[in-house]
């Protein structure tokens, strides 16, 4: 009998988020699922890793007892499991579901994201999946398309260098358009800091503001945020590397004979 796939899943809205227990639900069946969590909200902690306090990780009763849950970011659960706790290496490490969408440059900022792709930074395929949904989000279509991806995605051959950051809209199936191949879009958010004083006259801000998605004629049409704009799933295959080669060049025509040494 062949053994069953084995994922380390993971996310950044805690152990205790809905969207996490329907994804397990969804891959318990299909995959031998260790859970590896934040004990505590970690949105938009990005790819942060504690080292100035220590890192605690406590078996969870839930989960059918295959979890733990860890009092740090998203990337340090990924990177204490599998350096730590489980027995035998993952074959795929997943983070989500997100609640909220996962668009754009917001993959800079996201727990959820940063978390998969610590599993790529230690050699494991890697999938992120958000719905794009805050308030009410339905989590049901994105774990049943997970679990029907898993396989999928794991016979390409393109997995060992490669994140699937998947966003789904929050729908019901039959208003899903279908599925997009998307790079990365334009979404940028207007800040604003609220000033509030405290009770000891000391000062203190509050991050809020509005998002903006660009999408500029035709050749936005093929990223992301025009994806989930479309009610379709987008699917953005990611890499480390973010060099801009096309600089390269022009940075050396630039620098002529420029050798950093003083005259």
């Amino acid at each position: 009998m062949m053994s069953k796939t084995k994922i380390l899943l993971t996310n950044d809205d805690s152990i205790h988020a809905k969207g996490l227990a329907e994804l397990w639900s969804a891959l318990k069946e299909i995959a031998d699922v260790i859970v590896v969590a934040p004990d505590r909200e970690r949105s938009a902690t990005g790819h942060g890793i504690t080292m100035d306090v220590p890192l605690r990780a406590e078996k969870a009763p839930t989960f059918n007892g295959k979890a733990w849950v860890v009092n740090g970011t998203p990337a340090d659960c990924v990177k204490l499991a599998i350096n730590c706790l489980l027995k035998d290496k993952p074959d795929l490490v997943i983070a989500g579901i997100n609640r909220g969408p996962n668009l754009g440059n917001d993959i800079f900022y996201s727990g959820t994201v940063s978390g998969a792709m610590e599993g790529m930074i230690l050699g494991f395929p890697a999938v992120a999946v958000s719905v794009t949904e805050y308030l009410n989000p339905d989590y049901r279509y994105a774990a049943s398309f997970i679990r029907k991806l898993v396989p999928k995605f794991l016979e390409t051959g393109i997995c060992m260098d490669t994140l699937l950051n998947i966003n789904v809209p929050s729908l019901p199936p039959q208003d899903i358009q279908g599925v997009k191949i998307t790079r990365l879009g334009n979404r940028k958010y207007i800040n604003s800091f609220e000033t509030r004083v405290d009770p000891r006259g000391r000062s203190y801000y509050w991050l809020g503001g509005d998002v903006v998605d660009v999408i500029d004629g035709s050749s936005e049409r093929d990223t992301d945020v025009a994806s989930i704009k479309g009610n379709n799933v987008s699917i953005t295959p990611i890499k480390i590397d973010l060099t801009n080669y096309r600089a390269m060049n022009t940075l050396r025509d630039c620098l002529g004979d420029l050798t950093g040494k003083e005259d």
